[in-house]
Formats: structure tokens, C-alpha cells, sequence
């Protein structure tokens, strides 16, 4: 068996690969939960692949993984080969995640195509008919945007995200809901746009917390795949 872990800002994410490829076991942790990380792993794991975007946890992870299993876990850096030119630069600064994703998403879904995950950040990312990653953006996620609202202002609360909104909403609730929703689909419709003009009409991949909620909102998203991290990990892993 093989341990994928896509540990991000808001989540740590652990999927369990069969040799065959299929995805046997799925976990999602709270950040603060690292040092249990295995724990919670039910199957006899023969190799891990981990993918951080925060340094910190690599280590923590790692150890828990290493004390459970005895294995020594093979941590993604930004200089293998995933398969797909990278045009950033440099590319340390790249998130693993993005590479992985911009990655699999043209593996699986073919190319052009774009990737764009609603996690902490809304990440938007786009891939050439010749497996170029050509680069993306970075964007405040809808929580994010929520919570800054909160935060920088002296009377708006910190609102639910879950419930009803519009562009012509009626009291402070919904209004910040609206608000940051619509934010979110106006990017993502904008961004798209733009992006058609440059390189045709691409695939657009939606992956992160988000992912199904504005799938629906967006008639723009192709594919939902809540997955495509940790299904690149274990391509990754399995491809040496």
C-alpha cells in the first residue's frame, strides 16, 4: 500500500493507494493534528509520497509516518520531473501543490487545461495543448475573504458561508456571503475568459474544499476532482 499526503494551509489530506490504484482509504486532518497523522491509517503501508506547502509540518509528518510504518517518506520537491514543462520562476517558490495538480490535471483530463483550487487560496493555473505549464494566479480563498472582512472591520461579522445569497441582498449576512461568493465567480469567469482568448478553449479542472460548491455556480467548470492531489501523488510515487 502506498500513503499519499497533501498536507495544505487549512487541511492535512491522506489518501491509500491498493497497488492497483485505487484510492482504499481517505482522511482529512486540522493542521494541529499532524503529529497523529498516522495514526489514524488503518492499512499496512509500504511507501509514502508527501507534498507540503508548509515547511513546519514536512518534518512532524514525516516522523509520524517513520514511527508507524518504519518507512522513510520521499518528500515532492519542485525540481522533479512531473511530466510537464514549468514556466515559473523561480520555481522554489512554486506551490508543490499547484505542480502536482497542473500535472495530473493534463495527464488525466487532457490539455489545454486548467486547474483552479478553492482551498485557503483560490489558485488558478493553465496548461498548453504542449504540457507547458504557462503559469497562474493567486487569489484570497472565500473564507479568507471572509475572514479578512471580519477582521479589518469594526461591525462586520464573521458569517456562515453555507446558506442564501444574491446580488441584491437584504441584511449584513447575506450581503457578505454574496459578496465573497460572487467575488469567487467573477474571478474565476474573468480569468477563463481571458485565458480562452490566448490559448482556445481549455478544460477547466476544479479541485480544493470548494470545488463542488462553485462547480454548480459556474457553468465554466468542466470537471470536479476533490482528489487530484493525492491521485498525482501516487502517480508520482508509482512512476519512480
Amino acid at each position: 500500500m502506498l500513503l499519499a499526503v497533501d498536507i495544505g494551509n487549512s487541511a492535512i489530506k491522506l489518501g491509500v493507494f491498493s497497488a492497483l490504484g485505487d484510492l482504499i482509504e481517505r482522511h482529512t486532518l486540522e493542521p494541529a493534528s499532524a503529529e497523529n497523522s498516522a495514526q489514524i491509517i488503518g492499512s499496512t503501508i509500504e511507501r509514502a509520497i508527501i507534498s507540503s506547502v508548509v515547511p513546519k509540518l514536512t518534518s512532524v509528518v514525516s516522523a509520524a509516518i517513520k514511527a508507524k510504518f518504519n518507512i522513510e517518506p520521499d518528500v515532492l520537491t519542485n525540481d522533479r520531473d512531473l511530466g510537464i514543462k514549468i514556466n515559473y520562476r523561480p520555481i522554489e517558490d512554486a506551490g508543490n501543490d499547484r505542480l502536482v495538480n497542473a500535472a495530473t490535471a493534463a495527464h488525466f483530463y487532457g490539455t489545454p487545461c486548467v486547474v483552479i483550487s478553492f482551498g485557503t487560496a483560490t489558485t488558478i493555473d493553465v496548461v498548453s495543448m504542449d504540457f507547458e505549464l504557462l503559469g497562474g494566479l493567486i487569489a484570497p480563498g472565500v473564507k479568507m475573504s471572509a475572514a479578512a472582512l471580519h477582521e479589518k472591520t469594526a461591525r462586520l461579522p464573521l458569517v456562515d458561508l453555507e446558506g442564501d445569497f444574491s446580488p441584491m441582498s437584504e441584511t449584513t449576512d447575506m450581503s457578505i456571503r454574496s459578496g465573497v461568493i460572487f467575488a469567487q465567480i467573477g474571478l474565476v469567469e474573468a480569468v477563463l475568459s481571458r485565458v480562452e482568448q490566448l490559448i482556445g478553449k481549455p478544460k477547466v479542472i476544479a479541485t480544493g474544499g470548494y470545488a463542488a460548491k462553485f462547480s454548480e455556480l459556474c457553468d465554466k467548470i468542466d470537471v470536479v476532482d476533490r482528489d487530484l492531489t493525492l491521485k498525482g501523488l501516487y502517480r508520482f510515487a508509482s512512476n519512480g
